[in-house]
């Protein structure tokens, strides 16, 4: 949607990025209005590790605005394809889950979370840029227009890091969780090199991340430690309920994990997985005569499902 250059601000005679649209004059009424709702929400944020805007406004018909230079490289290009340590990767995650609450508790969902829009400065500390997809929560009221999906039906977000609710289109329940399944996709992507799911085309993608689970991170890379896995699919859970309720919760989890004390996330059991996979492939390992099949519930009884459902 834009581009961004580095610039001078004279009157302060200090450096800032400075963003534009891409097409300038040209840009059509939706780019200008997610760009204008991109500037004043991230406007609203004064957060040490959310970069900051310092004006905005149009110039001979370019709408523009100016923010914090960081002069240093995307989480995206540290990490590259090799993963990154532990304690880390999970200091990083912590500071960006508190940075995130931050907005939440100020009435704004970031919905497009991914490492290549997490700036890291000299000082080391992760800071967030890019609210392209900003949603206001105050906004999302039943019936409202799926803020997904433009009207030609483009998936607006990264696939790699959306929530499944995001990818399915179902704006009612894209809240705070959605922002919290992008950061567990996030240290997943840190901790183990690849993100959850990679796909060849877009509609292949977002079918992975609607009714695919994801490769346990220590398959990947046996050295991440066991309770940090944990951490990471509690956050990449398909049922919202089940993820960590805010983005406080998770940092403080992480917390837990870097000062080494026992973490309040519990690892899901094998009946546990199977559950999940019954609700996904109901109509597998059926009786064929009688199309009937027997799952596991997470407590270990037993469910008995008919084709095509489950109870």
């Amino acid at each position: 949607m834009g581009v961004v250059y580095k610039a001078r601000q004279v009157s302060l005679d200090r450096l800032v990025a400075v963003k534009m649209i891409i097409g300038g004059e040209l840009a059509t009424k939706e780019f200008v209005q997610r760009f204008r709702t991109e500037a004043s929400a991230a406007a609203v944020l004064h957060h040490p590790n959310i970069v900051a805007i310092h004006e905005v406004g149009v110039h001979a018909g370019q709408h523009y605005f100016s923010m914090d230079f960081v002069a240093g490289p995307s989480l995206d290009a540290l990490a590259g394809h090799q993963p990154l340590p532990a304690r880390r990767a999970g200091q990083y995650l912590r500071t960006i889950a508190e940075a995130i609450y931050y907005a939440h508790q100020r009435g704004i969902l970031h919905r497009d979370l991914k490492p290549s829009n997490v700036l890291i400065d000299p000082f080391d500390q992760p800071r967030i840029t890019d609210f392209g997809l900003v949603k206001r929560l105050e906004n999302a009221k039943p019936g409202t227009r799926n803020a997904e999906r433009t009207v030609t039906g483009q998936v607006l977000g990264s696939p790699n890091f959306m929530a499944p609710e995001q990818a399915q289109g179902r704006p009612r329940e894209v809240g705070p969780a959605s922002d919290v399944y992008s950061m567990g996709a996030m240290l997943y992507h840190l901790v183990t090199g690849p993100p959850p799911f990679q796909a060849a085309t877009l509609t292949e993608g977002l079918q992975q991340v609607v009714t695919t689970e994801p490769a346990a991170p220590r398959l990947l890379n046996p050295g991440v430690p066991r309770d940090l896995e944990t951490i990471c699919l509690k956050c990449l859970e398909k049922e919202v309920q089940r993820r960590y309720p805010t983005a406080q919760a998770l940092a403080e989890d992480l917390g837990r994990f870097l000062q080494d004390q026992p973490i309040r996330a519990r690892p899901v059991s094998a009946a546990g997985k199977a559950w999940k996979w019954c609700r996904r492939q109901p109509a597998r390992g059926l009786d064929r005569g009688a199309g009937i099949g027997v799952c596991p519930r997470p407590d270990g009884s037993a469910l008995a499902v008919a084709s095509g459902q489950s109870r």
